[in-house]
């Protein structure tokens, strides 16, 4: 963790200039993706974007699916279905350990052991 108790990855530091160079779009191209909702880069005291190093990787993962013939409607969709599933994932995974938990705290009773009985195998002489 950093100063501010984010992940490096999570920190809002890059201008728009250097997101852009980072990522290989023009400046301009975030600034619409930004009004699209396909980032949403911090902002800064002067109302200036600020881009985390988690944004310049949607931007490349954009900049990849454009180059995969996906229009930016059906970009939106897929980095919001993404997101909906690695939210679930995560809830998924708490739910696990609570369940395990429980189950440690509560072993499950067994069904009731019958007495076994001897096999007997029948020969017709």
């Amino acid at each position: 963790m950093t100063l501010n108790d984010q992940p490096e990855e999570e920190q809002a530091v890059y201008v728009i200039s250097v997101a852009a160079e980072l990522s290989g779009m023009h400046p301009q191209t975030l600034r619409q993706y930004d009004r699209m909702g396909l980032v949403s880069p911090d902002r800064a005291s002067g109302r200036g974007r600020r881009y985390s190093l988690r944004d310049i990787a949607s931007l490349r993962n954009i900049q990849r699916l454009v180059g995969d013939g996906i229009n930016l409607a059906g970009i939106k969709r897929i980095m919001e279905l993404e997101s909906a599933v690695s939210n679930m994932a995560l809830e998924m995974a708490k739910l696990r350990i609570e369940v395990d938990a429980l189950m440690a705290a509560n072993p499950p009773k067994g069904l009731a052991k019958s007495e076994s009985k001897p096999i007997v195998v029948y020969k017709q002489d």
